[in-house]
């Protein structure tokens, strides 16, 4: 007895249907392979579950080894482009880019007084604006800068002047005690100086007794 046909539709049960894609695509992983290396084919295969995880198997040389390479094969056997809007964006994007740059190229040399010998009387106007504009802001620049230095150096001559008086007042302090300490050095040597003390004694103290 051969088996029942089996009704292709949606698994319900979350768990059977994972079960089920895990089992399958392995297989189908498996035939690329084997396809692959048995007849030499060049297989691209993508697979996305239902969460949005992603599989995927290019085969390897020779051909085109890379998702891009063989797209890129597929759109020239079949004739369907693939990459027009997209590539048409970033060209147009990279012209854009590259029309800027050529118009800040041209701006900068004329700033600098190149290439300007073409240009009349109107297309010079914008261009003295804006160097005089620029000169404003570099001379007030300037202004600030030396109003800074202006004020940092005052602030240093005071700082120093306020060093230097403490250091004389420092200087003085110590002076002063030195000589407060010798005169107390002195006091204490000088008797030791004049070990005795003398007293006027009359010669003849019976003579006014007798007078």
């Amino acid at each position: 007895m051969g088996r029942g046909k089996i009704e292709i539709k949606r698994i319900e049960n979350p768990t059977n249907r994972q079960v089920t894609y895990s089992k399958r695509r392995s297989g189908i992983l498996k035939k690329a392979r084997e396809i692959h290396v048995l007849c030499e084919a060049q297989i691209a295969l993508v697979i996305f579950s239902s969460t949005g995880k992603m599989s995927e198997y290019i085969s390897p040389s020779p051909g085109p080894s890379t998702l891009i390479g063989i797209l890129d094969k597929y759109q020239k056997s079949s004739g369907k482009k693939l990459w027009d809007a997209k590539h048409e964006y970033l060209s147009s994007e990279l012209d854009r880019i590259k029309k800027e740059n050529d118009s800040m190229q041209i701006e900068l040399r004329h700033l600098k007084g190149e290439d300007i010998t073409s240009l009349n009387a109107k297309e010079l106007i914008p261009i003295e604006e804006a160097l005089l504009n620029g000169l404003s802001k570099v001379r007030d620049k300037k202004t600030d800068v030396w109003r800074m230095m202006k004020k940092n150096t005052a602030l240093l001559e005071e700082e120093n002047k306020r060093l230097s008086y403490h250091l004389h007042s420092l200087e003085i302090g110590g002076t002063d005690r030195d000589m407060e300490n010798g005169y107390h050095q002195k006091g204490r040597d000088y008797p030791s100086q004049m070990p005795f003390t003398f007293r006027v004694q009359p010669i003849q103290p019976n003579l006014q007794a007798n007078k």
